[in-house]
């Protein structure tokens, strides 16, 4: 008797359940085309990546809640509130009656983006792609399924005391799942070296330079914003309980603090690059100047100066930049091969990572930036132009002298 009834099957003694033919079901046979299965894979990833994001956001709202004496919010408004954060963090603009409210807290958008990113590598190595439409085809579909999800959202949560554009969110869904999405697929499939070699010059090393500069800059920016911060300990008590609620008022304003931290950092990229940054019309820091006016009251804003005057550390600020290109041009001369040049060349290529380490900082203070309503807090953040511009100059001197001599030592 070979076939049993519950669903088993007997061979030669061995016997095999349904779901131990699961793992067979999701992986690739070696030259089977891409096919529903692969796509539908995609798609559940895909979603995953909205759902747990939104339970995450809800439980960590909920426990905030509890914390509250009057008993907080209830369950709906969570949930409505987790929606709102999410669609912020992919750039939407929620209309409340105090004006429109635009500001993506991008310590949210990074998670959303490793979340993405993640989702894409796991489908490939589920499914052993290698090919560029095999890869293509997944993030096509990682693409459309985050999308839509978020167009879905926006139109559900809209209302007429929080209104929401459909277009924003669904346009930052569409380039941030194209971007997050896009950079995990090509780096499990391997497409990626092959994408980079396809560039003129050393793209692996050009492209690892940059990241270093980038990380350089962020750690300096942060580091700034923690020195300012650890120094007026008072200022930073008071903030995070004065808007009462006991504890649950605590931990909401270090929880949302945390969420913009980034969006801080980027800031004082803008006040090391030169340009200064804005809180509101009535706030601007830089290192020629400084003019205080009402700010919102949360945690992160007792790094700003309490006085007119220009504090020493927005003076020493101005050499992250520089020590970002350094960075840049050492990772760089250290990964160019024998073929790739000598001196000249190692600062030539210098000053294209420098360069590309101000296009990154542009880029990330452009979305770090945004409003708080129509009133004082109509502009909040740094100008992207002119400090994308300023990075890439200071950056770029910086990375070719440093290339220069890192080259120079290694070839003796």
């Amino acid at each position: 008797m070979r076939r049993i009834r519950s669903g088993a099957t007997c061979d030669s003694g061995e016997v095999t359940f349904p779901l131990t033919r699961l793992p067979r079901m999701v992986q690739r046979r070696p030259g089977e085309p891409w096919g529903p299965a692969t796509g539908w894979l995609a798609a559940a990833a895909a979603l995953a990546v909205t759902v747990t994001g939104l339970v995450a956001l809800l439980l960590s709202l909920v426990v905030v809640q509890t914390l509250d004496p009057t008993g907080g919010l209830p369950l709906p408004s969570s949930a409505r509130l987790a929606g709102q954060l999410w669609l912020l963090a992919h750039g939407a603009e929620i209309g409340l009656p105090a004006g429109p409210l635009r500001i993506a807290p991008l310590l949210l958008t990074l998670g959303i983006a490793w979340g993405l990113s993640a989702a894409g590598r796991s489908v490939v190595a589920l499914r052993d792609l290698h090919t560029a439409r095999e890869v293509g085809g997944v993030l096509a579909v990682l693409v459309a399924v985050h999308t839509v999800v978020a167009a879905v959202l926006a139109a559900v949560l809209s209302s007429s005391s929080a209104s929401i554009g459909v277009l924003r969110p669904a346009l930052g869904a569409l380039v941030l799942a194209l971007v997050a999405g896009g950079l995990g697929v090509l780096r499990e499939s391997g497409l990626r070296s092959d994408l980079l070699d396809r560039f003129p010059g050393p793209g692996h090393a050009l492209a690892r330079a940059v990241l270093a500069g980038v990380l350089w800059l962020a750690a300096g920016c942060t580091a700034v914003i923690a020195v300012a911060l650890a120094d007026d300990v008072d200022r930073v008590a008071a903030l995070t309980t004065g808007l009462g609620g006991a504890s649950a008022g605590a931990a909401g304003q270090v929880a949302l603090s945390l969420l913009l931290l980034p969006n801080a950092t980027a800031a004082v990229v803008g006040l090391a690059a030169g340009p200064g940054f804005l809180v509101g019309s009535g706030t601007f820091v830089s290192a020629s100047a400084v003019t205080l006016g009402s700010v919102p009251a949360l945690p992160l804003v007792a790094a700003l100066p309490d006085t007119q005057a220009v504090p020493l550390l927005a003076f020493l600020s101005q050499v992250l930049p520089a020590v970002a290109g350094l960075a840049t041009g050492t990772a760089l001369a250290r990964r160019l091969g024998d073929a790739d040049g000598g001196v000249l060349t190692a600062a030539l290529w210098g000053v294209v990572g420098g360069v590309g380490v101000g296009v990154v900082s542009g880029f990330g203070v452009l979305v770090a930036g945004g409003r708080l309503g129509n009133a004082g807090l109509a502009e909040v953040g740094a100008p992207a132009l002119a400090t994308g511009l300023a990075v890439a100059a200071q950056a770029g001197i910086a990375a070719a002298l440093a290339a220069a001599v890192s080259r120079w030592r290694s070839r003796g």
